[in-house]
């Protein structure tokens, strides 16, 4: 299963699920929601936090946060 924590830089991936109680509601409200493309861009120093964008909402978040959202890679012939 891949989830955001899994994507390299520059990948993007189409959330699919999460646990709604382990996701903070900010990042719901900015757009974290099934469905929403997601792309990395960069880490920080020892890969925690990431730093995302989410249908063009930039935002970092934890490493133990994003692993609790799952994703469907989008692959590079489909960008």
């Amino acid at each position: 299963m891949h989830t955001i924590a899994t994507l390299r830089k520059g990948e993007k991936g189409i959330i699919q699920e999460f646990e709604i109680e382990a996701i903070p509601l900010k990042l719901v409200e900015m757009g974290c929601l099934p469905g929403s493309v997601v792309e990395l861009v960069q880490f920080a120093p020892f890969n925690d936090p990431l730093y995302i964008n989410i249908d063009g909402s930039y935002v970092s978040i934890r490493k133990e946060t994003a692993v609790q959202i799952s994703i469907q890679k989008i692959a590079e012939s489909n960008l």
